[in-house]
């Protein structure tokens, strides 16, 4: 049977939240961000949509297109509040939910929803749920994978509730522009046009493949397996609320997957080490991104065995990092967390004859052969090891 996941999201967040605060701001064009028309927009109102506003949109732009535009200065403790109150509603259901950002999240409700004599009568439940408990509507994405999940909810905003199978990608998804699908960067979508890939469906589609992977890299061929309706239908969550983090804020942003990695591999040295002094091991890695819309985007995996060792960590957050990175992205602040913790002395051991353990030194020189080309790069004692097989 395949997975029922739910992607719900909060529509426009922040605006919709000051509105709550304040409710003669409900219909008016309203942006959150700087007060000043030197700074930038964190997000708008549908309204202020309509007039072409948008996050990360310099505040002088805004109110050229919107004049009557009102700006707020951003709340985040207030938000902080509303998250909280937003995921608590849903742990009601289960704890199979992973966070995607402040304000949306993954629930794999397969088990749950057989209760229901008719299996949409949950996400109605839920959505009015979300609006009673915090006075905020969401919209819901409903899909057997995650990828699948988020562009159905985003088809149906704001308060909406979309269904999308995989026999309807050719009818739902494939015809959107490619402009839409999650995951393609506005600088990449004009290089995907100029080779006539226009829509998702000539993204997804196999004469494109090598022109897609010629332009996208790395994160190429996940993307291409996720409008293929081919991608993960398994959540990430953690198992206990204990979890231990190191985050850092960057003097200048951060675009490159290679600058990402680099940092990233860092933190991930220096969480190690603290995850050792405290005994502790653990078995879901999470990276948190705060971009330039000043959102912060986190992305989750579950790991095999419990550890604490930073060849499985930095593997973990590699590939998360490989599959979500967006190309003209820009990151100020990077965090690393390992959920579901317990005290190394209480996790038992079960080695097995057919693993080999990583270590940290091989994975870094397996980095090092992918990036430089023309090299092949061996620990000394491999070298001194074929010495002795002569």
């Amino acid at each position: 049977m395949a997975r029922v996941l739910f992607h719900i999201d909060i529509n426009a967040f922040f605006a919709s939240a000051e509105i709550l605060k304040k409710p003669s701001l409900a219909g008016r064009p309203i942006a959150i961000g700087s007060v000043s028309r030197h700074g930038v927009l964190s997000t708008a109102s549908y309204e202020a949509r309509d007039y072409g506003v948008h996050s990360a949109m310099p505040v002088y732009e805004a109110l050229r297109l919107c004049p009557d535009l009102e700006l707020v200065q951003p709340d985040f403790v207030y938000y902080r509040e509303l998250s909280a109150k937003f995921f608590h509603y849903l742990y009601q259901y289960t704890n199979q939910i992973e966070p995607a950002s402040i304000d949306e999240c993954y629930m794999d409700v397969t088990e749950i929803i057989k209760a229901y004599k008719r299996p949409m009568d949950l996400a109605f439940q839920i959505q009015n749920g979300v609006y009673k408990e915090t006075g905020l509507h969401v919209s819901i994405g409903v899909a057997p994978t995650k990828f699948l999940a988020k562009m159905a909810s985003d088809m149906r905003k704001p308060n909406g509730i979309t269904i999308l199978r995989k026999v309807e990608l050719s009818t739902k998804l494939w015809p959107l522009p490619i402009e839409d699908m999650v995951g393609i960067g506005k600088k990449t979508v004009p290089k995907l046009k100029k080779q006539g890939i226009m829509t998702i469906g000539d993204f997804a589609s196999e004469e494109n493949e090598n022109t897609v992977l010629s332009i996208l890299g790395r994160s190429g061929y996940s993307l291409l397996l996720k409008a293929r309706g081919k991608s993960t239908n398994r959540l990430s969550y953690s198992n206990t609320r204990q979890s231990i983090s190191l985050g850092k804020t960057y003097e200048n942003d951060l675009y490159s997957m290679d600058e990402i990695l680099s940092c990233v591999r860092l933190l991930t040295l220096k969480l190690s080490e603290k995850m050792k002094r405290k005994n502790y091991k653990g078995k879901l890695v999470s990276l948190t991104l705060r971009d330039l819309d000043f959102h912060n985007i986190v992305r989750s995996q579950s790991l095999k065995e419990y550890t604490n060792e930073f060849a499985y960590l930095y593997e973990a957050l590699q590939e998360i990092i490989e599959q979500n990175y967006i190309e003209d992205h820009g990151y100020r602040h990077i965090t690393i967390h390992v959920g579901s913790l317990k005290n190394a002395s209480e996790i038992i051991e079960q080695p097995t004859l057919f693993e080999k353990p990583l270590d940290s030194t091989s994975m870094i020189l397996k980095e090092l052969n992918h990036k430089i080309d023309g090299i092949h790069l061996i620990k000394a004692s491999d070298l001194l090891k074929e010495d002795l097989d002569e």
